[in-house]
């Protein structure tokens, strides 16, 4: 056996895509969050009420503010769960469509719409979470589809083509 064949059946190479995935949903779970963060502070809100916000989804708001950082922390922990779930469905996909991983650009941008898309229009109207939290600049839509485009939906198609390149 060589040494190469030898690496390629190891334990660590086989876990070598999936570190790729998670670090990639991690990568835009923090572009995604210093973006919300920057755009609602300049609002006064704090990054705990937006990780508060996220828990909100699981509790009602009313409980997520009145459960102080220990909500905080549970909508940090979806906050990230969630993205880390975006890149492996992205991933998922990519490894029967060759495409979505040649062009990673195009179709992670593209992603990224269909992301804040079905994040707006079901999975919060389905969750717990008050509806309307938007901030009140008419250019706010644009820059929150142009945020998921490049920092969540990009991230996610690049990680996918690092993990299929490690397979």
């Amino acid at each position: 056996m060589t040494t190469t064949r030898f690496l390629a059946d190891s334990p660590a190479s086989a876990a070598t895509p999936h570190r790729a995935v998670v670090a990639g949903g991690l990568i835009a779970g923090a572009l995604d969050m210093v973006w919300v963060c920057t755009l609602w502070g300049t609002l006064g809100v704090t990054p705990t009420r937006i990780f508060q916000a996220v828990a909100s989804g699981w509790l009602g708001n009313d409980a997520a503010v009145a459960g102080g950082y220990a909500t905080a922390l549970l909508g940090a922990v979806s906050h990230f769960g969630i993205t880390v779930a975006m890149a492996y469905a992205y991933y998922l996909v990519a490894r029967r469509v060759p495409a979505l991983v040649r062009h990673p650009w195009r179709h992670g941008a593209l992603y990224g719409v269909l992301l804040y898309i079905a994040m707006i229009h079901v999975i919060v109207p389905l969750s717990a979470a008050p509806s309307g939290q938007s901030p009140p600049w008419p250019w706010a839509l644009w820059a929150n589809i142009a945020a998921h485009m490049l920092l969540v939906g990009v991230p996610c198609a690049l990680a996918a083509r690092i993990a299929l390149r490690a397979r």
